[in-house]
């Protein structure tokens, strides 16, 4: 028998697949702008975010009438407090968009031409990882969810490998200042799409589970304590 409030649930979780997927367009068409020096298609993301902005606004309005109209409680309130905190998720990336795309005009604009450091392995890492964490959500797959979450350590080290390489190619020649800072700019912009599609899988495991796994707490707990600690709640 359906509940009174699904048809609210089912709308708010439409409204914010709308989202997910302006989002990960818009991932796309900031990096194929800087791969194929295109600033039309950085120019579809700036058309995007406008309409990300308006759908989390509406749906932080769902949201809170929903919490006021039908006070939900154990899965549904998961469902809810995740809706809540993916919006704001999807919000945020869509902003990193924005500046990749930014960066990746900029970038066209360099007569002189450099490498793009490690950033296209980062693009394919990125683009998979936003994919699947809104997959996970929108299906409930916990698999998905945890490869997002195992995938993450890749991008930072990718991260960490540009600011490397970066800095050797300033050193090599001067003139690649420029050029160098903005490769690193579109660099930290898609560590931060990694971090933020890392969030959307913890609270997949949240939502289906009712298991919190960030800042890997759940690892934590499966953890032995120390023997001062042991010693510490004996006494």
């Amino acid at each position: 028998m359906e509940r009174h409030f699904e048809k609210e649930l089912n709308n708010l979780k439409a409204t914010l697949g709308k989202m997910a997927g302006l989002a990960q367009e818009s991932l796309v068409y900031s990096t194929r702008a800087l791969l194929e020096e295109d600033k039309t298609l950085a120019e579809r993301c700036f058309v995007n975010e406008r309409t990300i902005n308006n759908l989390e606004i509406e749906i932080d309005h769902g949201v809170a009438d929903f919490f006021a109209l039908f006070q939900p409680v154990a899965i549904d309130l998961r469902f809810m407090l995740a809706i809540q905190k993916i919006n704001n998720d999807l919000e945020r990336i869509g902003d990193h968009c924005i500046n990749i795309a930014q960066s990746s005009i900029s970038v066209a604009g360099f007569e002189q031409k450099t490498g793009l450091l490690e950033l296209p392995k980062m693009i394919a890492i990125g683009q998979t990882m936003l994919h699947d964490a809104c997959e996970s959500f929108f299906t409930k797959n916990l698999q998905l969810a945890r490869a997002v979450l195992e995938t993450d350590d890749m991008i930072d080290e990718l991260n960490r490998a540009n600011t490397r390489e970066a800095i050797q190619l300033v050193k090599n020649d001067k003139t690649s200042i420029e050029m160098a800072l903005e490769l690193l700019r579109i660099s930290r912009n898609l560590e931060r799409i990694g971090d933020l599609s890392t969030n959307i899988a913890e609270e997949v495991i949240f939502h289906v589970q009712a298991r919190v796994v960030k800042h890997h707490a759940d690892d934590r707990k499966s953890r032995p304590a120390p023997p001062d600690e042991e010693k510490r709640h004996e006494a």
